[in-house]
């Protein structure tokens, strides 16, 4: 029978205590778990802040320490952006896509096309004064990852992790999550050979259910100061697999809007 019901619960866990580098992340979550009264099972998806993974692995820059090439000086004074954070973004990124007077599109070295590669500087403590930006992570997989396994040493449970960040889209206004870092569940899903409700068999339906976990996940965390970067989601309907984030970006060859 077609049609069942389905449900999918998507809670922000309260009382995540603030980042420091270093942190364990696996104490980190199963601690805000217990303050509110959860416990993981298999199939599970926790969804981390890209910013808490950054702060932990200690990803902060200081402009005041950045010497601006001649490039990053150039490209400044046409994008009205400070040549010292330019030069982390060029640093981070593969090529510039597109920009303009407020706005710096580029490739970042992992494959994202995103602004300003990702360097943001809101929410970040102030004792680390004003020059203080953060980066994502080196590698969101492998932060993904290890997570995943250190908290099924911990607790025996099979979950998947998803870390996600607020990207805009090219051709919709307004930023959404999307995944970054996966683990544990698929980024990209295959329904290519499947049959629809009439019988038709799917023949391009590739299905990105980690962005939608991301942006799911979002909603209930918040962008601004709700202080809620964790979330625990129960009810994904897919099968567990070893996904990654990567396998969401399309290949340049591809791509055909640039």
């Amino acid at each position: 029978m077609n049609g069942k019901a389905a449900k999918l619960a998507i809670s922000a866990l309260g009382g995540v205590k603030r980042v420091r580098p270093g942190d364990d992340l696996c104490a980190l979550a199963l601690d805000a778990l217990a303050e509110n009264g959860e416990t993981l099972r298999d199939g599970d998806i926790l969804v981390l802040a890209q910013k808490i993974v950054s702060k932990s692995e200690s990803r902060y820059a200081d402009l005041g320490a950045v010497t601006p090439s001649a490039e990053a000086v150039k490209i400044a004074g046409e994008v009205n952006k400070d040549a010292r954070l330019v030069e982390l973004i060029l640093a981070e990124s593969r090529e510039i896509v597109r920009h303009r007077p407020g706005v710096l599109i580029v490739v970042h070295r992992l494959g994202y096309v995103l602004a300003n590669a990702g360097i943001d500087a809101s929410n970040i403590e102030p004792e680390y004064g004003d020059d203080t930006v953060l980066l994502l992570p080196q590698d969101p997989d492998a932060s993904a990852e290890k997570l995943r396994v250190a908290i099924l040493d911990a607790t025996g449970a099979q979950i998947g992790v998803v870390i996600n960040d607020s990207l805009g889209r090219a051709w919709r206004n307004g930023t959404m999550g999307v995944a970054l870092g996966v683990a544990g569940l698929p980024g990209l899903l295959d329904l290519r050979g499947r049959e629809d409700l009439m019988g038709r068999e799917l023949r391009v339906s590739e299905i990105g259910v980690a962005d939608e976990i991301a942006s799911a996940a979002s909603i209930v965390m918040g962008q601004a100061d709700e202080g809620r970067p964790l979330v625990h989601i129960r009810g994904f309907p897919y099968p567990s697999t070893d996904g990654t984030g990567a396998e969401l970006i399309r290949d340049r060859e591809l791509d055909l809007f640039r």
